[in-house]
């Protein structure tokens, strides 16, 4: 990863763009950003008619619907109360998968996942995925668990104290246990304290690290599930232990490349599953969308494959968002969100934005794509699969916003100036493919 640095990055016409902005912000004295939305659109209802030219039609809209970074920060935390969010809390010994399992929802690296977990109490670090201002989903990992030298029932005590905060956000409890860890007392006694104060909160039991079970001539994962009688005799005794304590139990092992394993997440997709039925509908939808292996193709690249974790995130956030029944009430809060996600690949590429910087690139990328996206705006007038339409074009638009910005940050990264022409080829071709991927999401 290259140094992290300051950045000057809009091209030449966001200071116009922002000029643009001043010009035509709202002057309600209403606080709700919802009001100002509905002035902004009466104000640009009337002057639409009277633009006929295509590219006066790009820059008017993008003056229209930039954002300053106080309105940002405003539809951000109104977007985040209404994300299908999932707290999982991780609970588990030392190595027995826990941050693995972050790394398989996610897709990110193990050094992003590590840098990723924050203090949050004495025994406990957060993470929180793509990021803390929109996350879909929040890790909470206890640390140190069945350490001689930590106090369980203070570790008790804090996880309660967390879950007695009130949240609107679905909670799920996560055990991770190794197949060959039998020593979990500690961990039951955890489990049971909390079980008996949430019995409402769905548990999860994960079995890990499969590998150090097989046969010793075993040099690969079998089809899953592994029908060894190492394997089948070690779960019989977990489950012993843990049947009354659990609605779910499955079998996963996720190593690292250099392991030689293969699949590296190997029973990934019972693992969704078993989530996906403990969750209520929309969380289970968002997890399955964040696993779109066909979105997540690696293409050789890096940052940029990394990135494509971020942008399947944030083009799920558009989607849920997009299908809001007034016309161009979402273009404040779209262009809030890929302010977001392209300030996001910029750190993954190097360079650090703040909001406004941010704002400016996307500015001076999307080009077109703002004429475009007015037509997707009044399509929310067809009565019954308007906002259907909307939502999938917010996800394609979304997804192709981030493969420029990777594109745009790349060109950075190895000394070049981006080419404006290179990178609206890229979104054009991404957004045809995206189009296509995300036909059939639904808010």
């Amino acid at each position: 990863m290259t140094e992290q640095r300051d950045c000057d990055l809009p091209l030449a016409n966001s200071q116009q763009l922002s000029e643009s902005t001043d010009e035509v912000r709202t002057k309600s004295v209403d606080k709700s950003w919802k009001k100002r939305i509905t002035g902004v659109w009466n104000k640009a209802r009337g002057r639409f008619v009277q633009l006929l030219p295509l590219e006066q039609v790009t820059q008017t809209t993008v003056g229209w619907f930039s954002v300053s970074e106080t309105q940002v920060a405003e539809i951000l935390e109104t977007v985040r109360a209404k994300l299908p969010t999932t707290e999982a809390l991780l609970i588990g010994k030392p190595q027995a998968g826990k941050s693995s399992i972050v790394r398989g929802l996610t897709g990110v690296s193990a050094e992003i996942v590590g840098q990723g977990f924050r203090p949050h109490t004495q025994h406990t670090e957060r993470y929180a995925y793509p990021s803390s201002d929109l996350p879909l989903l929040i890790f909470t990992d206890t640390v140190g668990l069945g350490d001689v030298k930590q106090d369980t029932q203070t570790i008790i005590e804090e996880l309660v104290k967390d879950l007695q905060a009130s949240s609107r956000r679905a909670r799920v409890l996560i055990l991770t246990v190794k197949i060959n860890d039998f020593a979990t007392d500690t961990l039951l006694q955890v489990a049971q304290q909390l079980r008996k104060q949430y019995p409402e909160i769905p548990c999860l039991l994960a079995v890990t690290c499969l590998h150090e079970a097989y046969p010793p001539s075993t040099i690969n994962h079998p089809d899953y599930p592994p029908e060894y009688q190492e394997i089948n005799r070690a779960l019989a005794g977990i489950d012993q232990a843990f049947t009354k304590l659990c609605d779910r139990t499955v079998l996963i092992d996720f190593t690292l490349e250099e392991d030689g394993y293969e699949p590296v997440f190997y029973g990934l997709e019972a693992f969704r599953d078993a989530l996906a039925q403990l969750l209520p509908e929309a969380e289970a939808r968002a997890i399955y969308q964040l696993l779109d292996q066909e979105a997540l193709k690696q293409i050789g690249d890096l940052y940029r494959d990394a990135g494509r974790h971020y942008m399947l995130a944030f083009s799920v956030m558009a989607a849920t968002v997009a299908a809001v029944p007034l016309p161009f009430a979402t273009m404040p809060v779209l262009t809030a969100l890929q302010v977001s996600l392209v300030g996001l690949l910029g750190k993954l590429y190097g360079q650090r934005l703040n909001p406004s910087q941010a704002g400016g690139v996307v500015s001076a990328i999307a080009g077109g794509f703002f004429a475009q996206a007015v037509g997707r705006e009044l399509i929310k007038f067809v009565p019954g699969f308007g906002s259907v339409i909307a939502a999938s074009w917010a996800a394609a638009y979304t997804w192709a916003l981030g493969e420029g910005a990777c594109v745009y940050f790349g060109n950075l990264m190895g000394g070049k100036k981006p080419d404006p022409q290179q990178i609206q080829s890229v979104m054009r071709e991404a957004f045809k493919v995206a189009q296509e991927r995300f036909k059939g999401i639904k808010s």
